[in-house]
């Protein structure tokens, strides 16, 4: 087959952009390996350098970090249970991706980061693996691994996929390349029309792309029964309880400011807080006791005590049951343009959600959830505060909100089984 010269040029210029930049990215490497100390191990892996023979083929599945792997929990679960002869390889790109891989499924299915996009390094990925089948979750659009694909006939499937209109105009510069590159693949599995939509503007075809909802919706939460008796064995339901959760550094301060009206209005409040990142526990931890509150946290003190005013959930994989013990959520990543976090899991485990406007990675689910009744959306962090303080402070307001969030969430359930229909017939012959 021909090939497109234009596509060529412009593989070639970004290519060569990539190898120039390489030794950035050791840099990168050690400067977050200063903030989470795991970016200083398995580097080779990030290069497509591995010690070990491949093994046998398999179907890789990419997913950036940790909202990414939960989310294709549920697709990985099902085909597990139809096709266990399937070998699975995982790729993400955070180490907290990666932990929650082995929290999930352990050594039932292997783990490597992905490699840069530079050729030598997608050549040997793919080579090394040998995968019959690539399903990327939402975002990832990397050119050189899709043309590796597509050069070596692998089909690739692009599930739960968003591109917000900010993230549209941020591959302006790639628009001709990435356009070719998402030519190549089998499938856009778009979360929404309005996703779906910007996916052709980016450069798909319209005949690649089909709007299957999103996957988030079929993520089962765990029973609360458990954590709820456990919790509340410390913890008198009667007590006033909300959670920040998935915040960032900087929408710290904003939770310290509201959780200190919070206790102006209810002396006994308790503030489950969970940092979006690992590195942030100690130091969330430590900001709170400067405020001479009485902290506990989960790794040291599992529960908190009857005088505690704020526990720090500094562990990774428990934050969805936490939400069952809140009254009130604050979804972080929402008063910054970090674009917020899953807004579902709170709404499915019964608690009333709160978030800032800075929504953009979540702008269709933030728009049915509030056409619905079950989020407050805060303008600023003066304005989330009051929000989360009426809240508090009204048991029937919650009670709708968290009756209309249950509802959402049971109705947009489907997802799953469209994405399970498309990719069926591309899974690799049994052996």
């Amino acid at each position: 087959m021909r090939k497109d010269p234009v596509e060529l040029m412009l593989r070639g210029l970004y290519s060569a952009l990539l190898y120039l930049l390489l030794p950035v990215t050791i840099y990168h490497l050690v400067w977050r390996g200063f903030r989470v100390r795991e970016y200083f191990k398995r580097w080779s892996e990030r290069y497509a350098s591995y010690p070990e023979s491949g093994g046998r083929p398999c179907v890789w599945l990419h997913a950036v970090s940790v909202g990414e792997v939960n989310a294709a929990a549920p697709v990985v679960d099902a085909l597990r249970r139809q096709r266990p002869d399937i070998r699975w390889v995982i790729t993400t790109i955070t180490p907290t991706g990666s932990q929650r891989v082995r929290a999930l499924w352990g050594e039932a299915v292997d783990h490597v980061y992905l490699p840069y996009d530079v050729p030598g390094s997608v050549a040997r990925f793919l080579e090394h693996f040998r995968p019959s089948l690539a399903l990327i979750l939402e975002t990832e659009l990397w050119p050189n691994l899709l043309f590796g694909c597509r050069d070596r006939s692998i089909p690739v499937y692009i599930l739960n996929a968003r591109l917000s209109a900010r993230s549209l105009k941020g591959y302006r510069m790639l628009h001709a390349l990435v356009g070719r590159a998402l030519r190549t693949v089998a499938c856009v599995a778009a979360q929404s029309k309005e996703d779906a939509r910007r996916f052709v503007m980016l450069g798909a075809d319209t005949g690649q792309v089909r709007a299957l909802g999103n996957l988030k919706f079929d993520i089962r939460p765990p029973d609360p029964a458990p954590m709820l008796a456990a919790f509340h064995a410390r913890v008198p339901a009667t007590r006033t309880v909300w959670i920040a959760a998935s915040t960032h550094e900087e929408e710290e301060q904003a939770v310290i400011d509201i959780h200190a009206r919070v206790l102006r209005r209810h002396p006994d409040a308790l503030l489950l807080w969970a940092p979006r990142h690992p590195p942030r526990f100690a130091k969330v931890e430590a900001l709170a006791r400067a405020q001479d509150w009485q902290v506990a946290t989960r790794s040291a003190g599992q529960w908190p005590a009857a005088d505690t005013q704020v526990f720090v959930i500094d562990t990774l994989g428990e934050l969805v049951p936490f939400f069952a013990c809140a009254q009130v959520a604050f979804v972080g990543g929402s008063l910054q343009a970090i674009g917020g976090h899953n807004l579902l899991e709170p709404a499915a485990m019964g608690a009333a959600v709160v978030t800032g406007p800075h929504l953009h990675n979540f702008a269709e689910i933030s728009r049915h959830m509030k056409e619905a009744g079950a989020l407050r959306i805060g303008e600023d962090a003066a304005v989330v505060g009051e929000e989360v303080i009426g809240l508090l402070g009204d048991a029937p307001a919650r009670q709708q909100m968290v009756r209309a969030g249950m509802e959402l969430v049971a109705n947009g359930r489907g997802a799953l089984e469209r994405t399970l229909e498309l990719i069926g017939p591309a899974l690799p012959a049994r052996e």
